[in-house]
C-alpha cells in the first residue's frame, strides 16, 4: 500500500508507472530506433551528395535509398508499438488508479458526500486521470526522442562544420529555458479550467437530473440561467488558458523560425569565407528541420505537463482526504448480535456549533420495537443513522450487545444493521440485480421470495422482463412505491438482526401499507427494530414510542402510556386525528 500523505505528487506517479516497466522500457526503446533513423537520414544524404553522385557510385547510391526505404518501413513498426503498446502502459496506470480512487471514494465518510457534489467527483474519476495518463504515456517518451534528436544532430554538426554548430547550441538552451519560463501561466491557467470544470459537470449534473422538475415548475428559464453561467465561467477559463498557450506558442515559433534565419545567415557567411560549401549547409538546413519535431514534441510535453501535474495534483488532493469515520486498530468483529442498542448521552453535531441532538440516553432491548415520531427535522433520522454509524457522535456513545459502535469493524457493523430509508435510491439495473443488493449472493428463488414479501412480486411479473426489467435513471421507470417496495424487498432479502424503517412506507397507498404492515410485523419478531413515522397509526404496535423534539427525547413510552400523559405525543396524534 502506498501512504499519499508521504509520498510527493512525483512519487505516487513513479509509483503505478513502475509496475508496468516493461511496457515502459518497450515504448522507449522503440522511441530510440525512431530517433536514431531520423538523425540518420541528413547524414546519408550529405554522403551521397558528397561522394556517391560525383563518383557516380550509382549501384551502391540506389542500394542505400532501398535500405532507406526499409529504415522508414522498420520506422513506421516502431511507431506503431509506440503508439499501442505506449498507450496500453498508459491505459493500464489510469485504470489502476481510477480503481484506487474509486475504493478510497467507497471509504469516505457520509460527511464527504453531504459536501461534495456528484458531477465534480465524476470529473476527478475521468477527465483528471486521463490528462494524468497522457503525460504518462507522451511525457517521457517525447521527452526522450526530443533529446536524443537534438543531441545527436549537435554533434553530428559539429563534425561537420563546428563554428555554425556552436551558434546552434547557444539558441537551443535559450529556446528551452524560455519555453519552460512561458509553462508556469499554461499549468496555472490548466488548473483553472479543470476546477471550473469539475464545478461546471457538478452544476450540469444536477441541472440534468432535475430536468423534470423544472419543466413541471415551468423553470426552464431560471435553469437556463444557471447553465448560462456555469457555461460563462468554463468559457472564461478556457480564455485564459487558450491565451496563455497562443503566448506560449507564439514564443516557440518565434525561436523556432530564428534557428533557420541563424543557419542561412552565418551558414551563408561561412560559405563566403570558403569555411563551408553548400552541400554542407543543406545538410545543416535538414537538421534543423528536424528540430522542428522535436521542439514542438517538448511543446506539447509542456502542454500535457501542466494538465497532466493538474490533474495529478487534483487526483492526490483527494487520495489524501482522510475518511471522517474510519475502524479503531483494535476494531473487533460484530457477530452473534443480540440487538440490544444504548444510546448514552449522545451528543451530536453535523457541523459546530449547530447541535442536532443533545444529551440523548435511550436503551433499546433485544428483540424490542421502538418508534421514533415527531416534527420533521428534531433528530430522528440523525438518531437511526448513529447506530450504523454513518456519523460519529460528538459526545457520549452508541453501543450495540455492549459494543461501542466505534470499536467493531464498520463491514461487520453494516451487514448487522439493514436500513429502509424514505430517499429510496436504485441503480441503472435490473429489478433483480437492485434487490440482490441486500444479499450479493442470492439466488433468484431467494429474490423472489423477498419480492413476495415486500407486496411486488405481481407487478414485476406484469411487466413484459419480469425481474430483468431495467429501472431506468435512479429508478425512473418505477413509480414512487415499486421503488420503495424494492428497497424493502433488499431487506427482506438481507434478513439483519437489527432493523431500521425511515418513512419505509411513506410512498405508498394505504391499501399496500396494510399489507406490508403486517410482513413487517412479521419481520420485526425476534430482532431489534426502529421505526421512524410521521403517521402515527402505523407505530400503535410498538413495544415504546419515543417522541424527539428539538434533538430530545421529550417522551417515552407505549402508546396507551403516552396518550395517558396528555402530552407531546397525545397532542401528535389528536391533530392527526383532526386532519383525517
Amino acid at each position: 500500500m502506498i501512504d499519499y500523505n508521504k509520498k510527493s505528487e512525483f512519487g505516487i506517479f513513479l509509483h503505478y508507472a513502475k509496475r508496468h516497466k516493461g511496457l515502459f522500457f518497450l515504448d522507449m526503446f522503440c522511441a530510440l530506433v525512431v530517433a536514431l533513423i531520423d538523425l540518420a537520414f541528413p547524414f546519408v544524404s550529405r554522403w551521397s551528395m558528397n561522394t556517391l553522385l560525383p563518383e557516380g557510385a550509382w549501384r551502391l547510391f540506389w542500394t542505400i535509398m532501398v535500405l532507406v526505404v526499409v529504415s522508414y518501413v522498420l520506422r513506421s513498426v516502431f511507431l506503431f508499438i509506440v503508439w499501442y503498446w505506449g498507450h496500453q502502459f498508459g491505459v493500464k496506470i489510469e485504470t489502476e488508479m481510477r480503481r484506487d480512487l474509486f475504493c478510497h471514494l467507497q471509504k469516505l465518510s457520509f460527511g464527504f458526500y453531504d459536501k461534495n457534489r456528484t458531477g465534480s467527483l465524476l470529473s476527478r474519476l475521468t477527465t483528471d486521470l486521463f490528462d494524468i495518463i497522457e503525460l504518462a504515456h507522451h511525457g517521457p517518451e517525447d521527452v526522450f526522442i526530443s533529446t536524443v534528436t537534438i543531441v545527436g544532430a549537435l554533434v553530428i554538426m559539429f563534425t561537420i562544420q563546428w563554428q555554425l554548430a556552436l551558434v546552434l547550441t547557444v539558441m537551443i538552451p535559450v529556446l528551452l529555458i524560455v519555453v519552460f519560463l512561458s509553462r508556469k501561466g499554461m499549468r496555472d491557467a490548466s488548473r483553472q479550467v479543470k476546477q471550473t470544470n469539475a464545478v461546471n459537470n457538478a452544476a450540469y449534473e444536477s441541472g440534468i437530473s432535475g430536468m423534470r422538475t423544472a419543466k413541471a415548475f415551468g423553470n426552464e428559464e431560471q435553469e437556463l440561467a444557471k447553465f448560462d453561467v456555469a457555461n460563462a465561467g468554463y468559457r472564461q477559463a478556457k480564455f485564459q488558458y487558450h491565451f496563455a498557450m497562443g503566448k506560449f506558442n507564439a514564443i516557440m515559433e518565434f525561436f523556432l523560425c530564428t534557428l533557420s534565419v541563424a543557419v542561412i545567415a552565418v551558414g551563408g557567411a561561412l560559405i563566403m569565407k570558403g569555411k563551408m560549401d553548400v552541400v554542407d549547409l543543406i545538410t545543416f538546413s535538414l537538421y534543423v528541420a528536424s528540430f522542428v519535431s522535436p521542439v514542438r514534441r517538448l511543446t506539447n510535453t509542456f502542454e500535457l505537463l501542466a494538465n497532466g501535474a493538474a490533474g495529478l495534483h487534483r487526483f492526490t488532493e483527494l487520495m489524501r482526504t482522510e475518511p471522517a469515520v474510519t475502524d479503531a486498530d483494535d476494531a473487533g468483529v460484530l457477530s452473534d448480535v443480540r440487538g440490544e442498542i444504548c444510546f448514552d448521552h449522545v451528543d451530536f453535531a453535523y457541523r459546530e456549533g449547530c447541535e442536532a441532538l443533545h444529551d440523548v440516553s435511550l436503551t433499546i432491548a433485544p428483540g424490542e420495537t421502538v418508534a421514533l415520531v415527531g416534527a420533521s427535522g428534531g433528530g430522528k433520522t440523525t438518531l437511526s443513522q448513529l447506530i450504523p454509524r454513518f456519523y460519529d457522535v460528538s459526545s457520549g456513545s452508541v453501543s450495540i450487545d455492549g459494543l461501542d459502535v466505534r470499536q467493531v469493524q464498520q463491514l461487520s457493523l453494516h451487514k448487522n444493521v439493514g436500513i429502509v430509508q424514505q430517499e429510496v435510491f436504485l441503480f441503472a439495473d435490473t429489478i433483480a440485480e437492485n434487490i440482490r443488493c441486500g444479499k450479493p449472493d442470492a439466488t433468484m428463488e431467494e429474490i423472489e421470495q423477498a419480492a413476495k414479501l415486500a407486496q411486488l412480486y405481481d407487478d414485476i411479473m406484469a411487466m413484459p422482463d419480469g425481474f430483468d426489467t431495467f429501472v431506468g435513471e435512479r429508478g425512473a421507470r418505477l413509480s414512487g412505491g415499486q421503488r420503495q417496495r424494492v428497497s424493502i424487498a433488499r431487506i427482506f432479502l438481507k434478513n439483519p438482526p437489527v432493523l431500521i424503517l425511515d418513512e419505509a412506507t411513506s410512498a405508498l397507498d394505504s391499501v399496500t401499507e396494510a399489507k406490508l404492515q403486517k410482513t413487517f410485523d412479521a419481520l420485526a419478531q425476534g430482532r431489534t427494530t426502529i421505526v421512524i413515522a410521521h403517521r402515527l397509526s402505523t407505530v400503535r404496535q410498538a413495544d415504546r414510542i419515543a417522541v424527539i423534539e428539538d434533538g430530545r427525547i421529550a417522551e417515552l413510552g407505549s402508546h396507551t402510556e403516552l396518550m395517558d400523559k396528555n402530552g407531546v405525543y397525545a397532542a401528535l396524534v389528536q391533530t392527526q386525528k383532526l386532519q383525517a
